[in-house]
C-alpha cells in the first residue's frame, strides 16, 4: 500500500466514528469521499497533498460542534479557524506517520487552512472542490426553510470563493435558477 493510501484509509478510519449517520454512513466519511469524488472529476492529476487535503478537510469535524462557539459572526470566524488549525494538524499526524515528509505536511496544511486563496493553484483548487461538494450533495438540504434574500447572500459568496473556470463550469453543470446563475456570471 503506498503512503497515499495509507493516509486516505487512515482518515477514513478516523471519520468512521462520526456519530452523525443520518445518510447510513458516517458524515464526516461520506463527505471525505464525496470530496474525493469531485476532486477526480475536476482535477484528475492533483498532487497526493491536494488529494490528501480534499479527503481530510472535515476530518473529526464532529469533535468541535458549532454549538461551543459563541453566537454571531465572530463566533463563527473564530470556530471556522480553530477548525482549519485542527484539521490541519489531525491530517498532519496521520502523513507523519505514513512517511510523508515537513514539506508535504505544511502544504496540506496551508491548504487546510486556505492559506493563499486566489493566489494559490492547490488552495484554490481545494476551494472550488469544496464548493462544488457542496452544492451537488448539501445545497438542496441546506436551503430548506430558509428564505431567498439569505439563500441568494449564501450563494453569491459561494459563487466568490470560487475561480471563474469553476464558476463557468457550475453554470455548465448545474440546473441554476435565476438569481443563482447571476452570481455565478458575476
Amino acid at each position: 500500500m503506498t503512503r497515499l493510501a495509507r493516509t486516505l484509509a487512515a482518515i477514513d478510519a478516523a471519520n468512521d466514528a462520526d456519530p452523525d449517520r443520518s445518510e447510513g454512513a458516517p458524515a464526516a466519511r461520506l463527505y471525505g469521499e464525496r470530496m474525493t469524488a469531485e476532486l477526480d472529476r475536476l482535477f484528475p492529476d492533483a498532487s497526493d497533498e491536494l488529494r490528501i487535503a480534499a479527503r481530510g478537510q472535515h476530518i473529526e469535524r464532529w469533535t468541535s460542534p458549532r454549538a461551543s462557539y459563541p453566537e454571531g459572526r465572530e463566533g463563527y470566524l473564530t470556530w471556522r479557524r480553530d477548525l482549519a488549525a485542527f484539521h490541519a494538524t489531525r491530517v498532519g499526524e496521520i502523513m507523519a506517520e505514513a512517511g510523508y515528509d515537513a514539506a508535504a505536511i505544511a502544504r496540506v496544511g496551508t491548504m487546510l487552512r486556505k492559506e493563499g486563496i486566489k493566489r494559490d493553484a492547490e488552495v484554490q483548487a481545494l476551494e472550488d472542490v469544496i464548493c462544488f461538494t457542496f452544492l451537488r450533495w448539501y445545497f438542496a438540504p441546506f436551503a430548506g426553510g430558509r428564505d431567498a434574500d439569505e439563500l441568494e447572500r449564501i450563494v453569491a459568496k459561494t459563487a466568490r470563493k470560487m475561480s471563474a473556470e469553476a464558476r463557468a463550469r457550475a453554470l455548465a453543470e448545474f440546473d441554476l435558477p435565476e438569481p443563482f446563475a447571476a452570481a455565478f456570471r458575476a
